[in-house]
């Protein structure tokens, strides 16, 4: 059965063009930048939470990086991605699934990226199941990059409530085994030219990590 939040999403991306919906962006750079920022090769695996018809995985191919995945709670949006990337779309894992349901592969990924996702994750349940996926598929000394909407950003979202942060919240919500490295904050345009506030962090895994997960 397909659930409710997958119906969702889906009707999104067969009723809406990829490139009109509020978070679309065609130039990735804060993610880019961030990504950057963590040293690491384009062999070390990366996988984007929500990434849908993303333009980031393009821009990762284009860069040489080669082990990406993208995970989605909706195949359309994972299709919308898939079609513009033809061939290209061969050289990446694809997943659809919902991300407080998935076991990753224990330590599979280097780092972990997530724009405008752990914000719809208003369920304090939700969220206990997004982090139990990010600690499993996170190696030690591995990268997380999470970018909710901030404390000044809106409400809802796709017609849906969100939960807004700071960079302590979102540090909370982690625990004291993900260390908080930058912080920026950034506003986003929609396509219909609205304004959005995001705070972009960087967290590192400690190397000793998973002595300390439960």
């Amino acid at each position: 059965m397909t659930s409710p939040r997958r119906s969702h999403w889906d009707d999104v991306y067969t009723t809406k063009p990829a490139d009109t919906v509020s978070w679309f962006q065609d130039d990735p750079t804060p993610s880019l930048d961030m990504i950057a920022q963590t040293g690491l090769g384009t062999g070390d695996p990366i996988v984007d939470i929500g990434g849908g018809a993303s333009m980031l995985i393009d821009r990762l191919l284009d860069a040489g990086h080669s082990a990406m995945t993208v995970l989605d709670i909706a195949l359309a949006g994972l299709a919308v991605a898939q079609q513009r990337l033809g061939a290209r779309a061969g050289r990446v894992t694809w997943i659809a699934q919902d991300v407080t349901v998935w076991q990753p592969p224990q330590d599979a990924f280097s780092i972990w990226h997530d724009r405008a996702v752990f914000h719809f994750l208003v369920d304090e349940a939700d969220r206990l199941a997004y982090r139990s996926a990010l600690d499993q598929g996170v190696r030690a000394s591995g990268f997380v990059i999470l970018a909710p909407f901030a404390l000044s950003g809106p409400e809802r979202c796709s017609g849906l409530p969100v939960r807004r942060y700071s960079a302590d919240m979102l540090q909370a919500e982690l625990g004291p085994a993900y260390h908080l490295i930058e912080q920026q904050r950034q506003t986003h345009m929609t396509p219909a030219g609205n304004h959005q506030n995001f705070i972009w962090c960087l967290f590192r895994k400690t190397p000793t990590s998973a002595a300390a997960e439960p």
